[in-house]
């Protein structure tokens, strides 16, 4: 997966709003309530996954191969593969902040191919996103601007880039797959 320019500039407009968000919702807040770097990029990722898991749990099982092909569809992941490529960037970047290998099969980033049925899809999902907050629990005020090796073969990263470029990724998803929702009938459980 490469991101190039276009990702490099989202995370790091991301990164800059999440400062900035950090630092007004500081000075609001008495010292008893104050918030983490920990405890925000962790709600950022709880906000992904309560969007996120809803709409995977939301196609029935046999819409799971589903997607569209005509105009600019063509060629475009199926429901399940959107969800099962999500999971297994969740792992990739999990693993980059703790420094170690992913512990499952990514699959080059499509997930392990032997991962087919809705309920194995989703418990692939469901533990990716655990995974991810256990990483997410490493990163603290004094290494959030710390870099590690980028999963991506780009060199160098801030733990805080990787950290926002979940919740970036799993929504340019989440998009996608609300859009599959709709083409089948289906009111995405967040608008309803």
């Amino acid at each position: 997966m490469s991101y190039g320019g276009s990702m490099t500039k989202k995370a790091g407009a991301i990164t800059l709003l999440l400062l900035a968000i950090l630092g007004v919702s500081q000075a609001e807040k008495p010292k008893e309530e104050r918030r983490t770097v920990t405890m925000i990029l962790d709600r950022t990722v709880s906000n992904l996954e309560g969007e996120f898991v809803p709409a995977a749990e939301a196609m029935p099982e046999d819409k799971f191969g589903f997607a569209p092909t005509s105009g600019e569809f063509k060629g475009a992941r199926t429901y399940a593969q959107q969800i099962k490529h999500v999971a297994a960037v969740n792992y990739e970047l999990g693993a980059a902040l703790l420094e170690e290998k992913p512990p499952v099969d990514i699959g080059e980033e499509s997930g392990p191919a032997s991962v087919t049925s809705k309920a194995e899809v989703l418990k692939y999902l469901k533990d990716s996103f655990a995974y991810v907050h256990k990483a997410i629990a490493t990163i603290n005020e004094t290494n959030f601007a710390g870099t590690v090796r980028s999963p991506f073969g780009e060199g160098w990263v801030s733990r805080l880039g990787l950290a926002t470029a979940i919740s970036a990724h799993g929504y340019d998803h989440y998009g996608q797959m609300v859009v599959y929702l709709r083409m089948n009938g289906i009111v995405p459980p967040a608008s309803r």
